[in-house]
């Protein structure tokens, strides 16, 4: 199948083993955490299309720290292409607190808990907190980011107040489907103090690849989907590293079926890893300063594979908000976004 046939120009906007990580209740019923002491080797349901989305780097900070005057409307106009998907995830690149210390590092993201409602209202079931702003104010701010997500119903992963909290699936059941969702930061800034510990909070690090790929076939073993979002990249490079090619490829060997990043702040590209999706980078989505390409992709899952990726394009706007492009806009953001192929190393089609 070539390539335009599964990554599309949608012109609706334009063209070691680690245990479950608990979660809060989810937006809807379709989208629940699996049952506690479910066996691993439960039946799987029979195969459905499942769709799920992804979006890239989303905070509340300088020019978006105003939307949240109304959570419901915060994430803007790209929330219904969101709340539409089966399961809908994004890159929380903030602390949730409004206490701790400012960390020894140049930029620091920190917003109340109602981001977490503005977050729900757009249709986001997940996050994933693996990334180089979850600790801009400390452990304090950090454990403020976990309370705030279980007392406002946002499942998080990545991180944990352990290290088998932070490597833990976050295992959702959607119409049926069991999806684990793991996260992993790549990035090297205070990435010895941030990564979570025995008895440490903290995220879950790249680095550590052997833990990665332990907690990647743990999923694996109880899981009829497993995602994996990377925090990665050379920021403002549009095609991978190498670091990103050779974890991508460990993560693939241990059974990821669909792997998503963000952190470079631009668009990086799509394809297969053999038969595992791989989008190198969603860029920024709803973000403080600049314009810049974005939109949401929607994963077709059939079953393990990932059938058919599209690309829905929008870009970031004044208010920081992601805002739909239309027309032959949208037709050359879509087809900016395909042609990031071409350097990504990955096939057009899964292998």
């Amino acid at each position: 199948m070539r390539r335009l046939a599964l990554v599309a120009v949608v012109l609706v906007a334009g063209c070691s083993a680690a245990p479950v990580a608990s979660a809060p209740p989810s937006p809807s019923a379709a989208r629940s955490p699996s049952p506690p002491g479910a066996p691993p080797d439960s039946p799987s349901p029979a195969p459905v299309d499942l769709t799920l989305a992804f979006a890239g780097d989303v905070h509340f900070t300088g020019r978006t720290a105003g939307l949240l005057r109304d959570p419901a409307t915060a994430v803007g106009p790209m929330a219904p292409v969101l709340a539409a998907a089966d399961l809908a995830v994004v890159n929380l690149e903030s602390a949730v607190t409004e206490r701790g210390t400012p960390e020894p590092k140049e930029f620091h993201f920190r917003a109340p808990a109602v981001a977490y409602d503005a977050l729900r209202a757009a249709g986001i079931d997940a996050v994933t907190i693996a990334n180089n702003h979850a600790l801009d104010y400390g452990r304090t701010g950090f454990a403020d980011t976990l309370d705030a997500a279980a007392a406002r119903g946002m499942p998080v992963f990545g991180g944990g107040r352990t290290i088998d909290e932070a490597y833990a699936p976050l295992v959702l059941t959607v119409r049926g489907v069991r999806v684990a969702l793991l996260g992993f930061s790549q990035i090297h800034t205070l990435a010895e103090s941030w990564k979570a510990g025995p008895a440490t909070p903290g995220i879950a690090m790249a680095w550590d690849v052997r833990r990665a790929v332990a907690a990647v076939r743990s999923a694996r073993a109880r899981a009829d989907v497993v995602v994996v979002f990377n925090h990665w990249g050379t920021e403002t490079v549009s095609c991978p590293n190498a670091d990103q090619r050779s974890f991508a490829a460990a993560l693939a060997d241990a059974g990821a079926d669909v792997i998503i990043g963000a952190h470079a702040h631009v668009l990086q590209g799509d394809g297969w890893l053999g038969r595992t999706y791989v989008a190198y980078g969603l860029g920024n989505f709803v973000w403080y300063v600049g314009s810049a390409d974005t939109g949401v992709l929607r994963v077709t899952v059939h079953g393990r594979a990932a059938t058919r990726a599209d690309f829905v394009p929008a870009v970031v706007s004044g208010t920081g908000q992601p805002r739909p492009v239309t027309g032959t806009a949208a037709t050359a953001a879509a087809r900016r976004f395909a042609d990031l192929h071409r350097c990504t190393g990955l096939a057009p089609a899964a292998g």
